[in-house]
């Protein structure tokens, strides 16, 4: 125990300049190349030298081991170079293709006239979870969240405002009826703290309904920049 001791204060003991040379060369052999995979390669190999260099140690001396390992921080902190799988990335390119496609596809009718999904909403041709209405609005889910709480607003006439870039002043009442009604339906779903109001207005904000609509998210931490 003494001799153990002595050789771990004096930093040279051999099972540790073993120990970090295995690590030195997963290091140098994993970090150029960081994929997802090598990170749980590294972890379990690292995991595996210390159980194999550090079973000699007993007592009080392997915790001045591993003191002496952490503070010589051998072990780099590897950040993957995405946040998601290959897959997940996969199906969000895919997802955002489908909506960009949707969004160009909506805009060939924009302003045709011609009935909306939201129009049947409105005129309770297809159901829809109705969370706010009054005279002029309209509040429903959104049937394909993106946040805990995901509320559409739309105006019950949409005299001509398919989207916010076509507003005119005659508008400015029902602008602000449908700001208005984004405040109560936060209160309503208790997220008046925190909460995100979005309009996207045209192909290129991938608005694929052409009557203006706000979408009303909050329910978690939502993140800047968005989109």
């Amino acid at each position: 125990e003494n001799k153990w001791t002595l050789c771990l204060n004096k930093k040279n003991c051999p099972v540790l300049v073993e120990f970090s040379n295995c690590l030195e060369t997963l290091r140098f052999s994993l970090f150029s190349s960081i994929t997802p995979i090598n990170c749980s390669i590294l972890v379990f190999l690292t995991s595996m030298a210390a159980m194999s260099s550090l079973t000699l140690l007993r007592g009080p001396s392997i915790v001045k081991a591993l003191g002496f390992i952490k503070a010589s921080n051998y072990i780099p902190r590897i950040v993957p170079a995405s946040r998601y799988p290959l897959q997940s990335q996969r199906s969000y390119v895919a997802a955002a293709h489908d909506e960009e496609a949707a969004a160009r596809a909506a805009a060939v009718n924009a302003d045709t006239g011609a009935p909306t999904i939201f129009d049947k909403i409105i005129a309770k041709e297809i159901p829809a979870s109705v969370v706010y209405e009054d005279q002029k609005v309209l509040a429903f889910r959104d049937i394909n969240p993106q946040a805990p709480v995901h509320v559409l607003i739309i105006p019950k006439s949409r005299d001509g405002l398919t989207e916010l870039g076509k507003a005119e002043q005659r508008h400015e009442d029902i602008l602000g009826n449908l700001l208005y009604a984004a405040k109560i339906v936060a209160e309503k779903e208790g997220i008046v703290d925190g909460f995100r109001v979005v309009i996207n207005s045209g192909p290129s904000a991938c608005q694929s309904v052409y009557h203006l609509h706000l979408h009303v998210l909050g329910g978690r931490q939502l993140k800047w920049p968005p989109g």
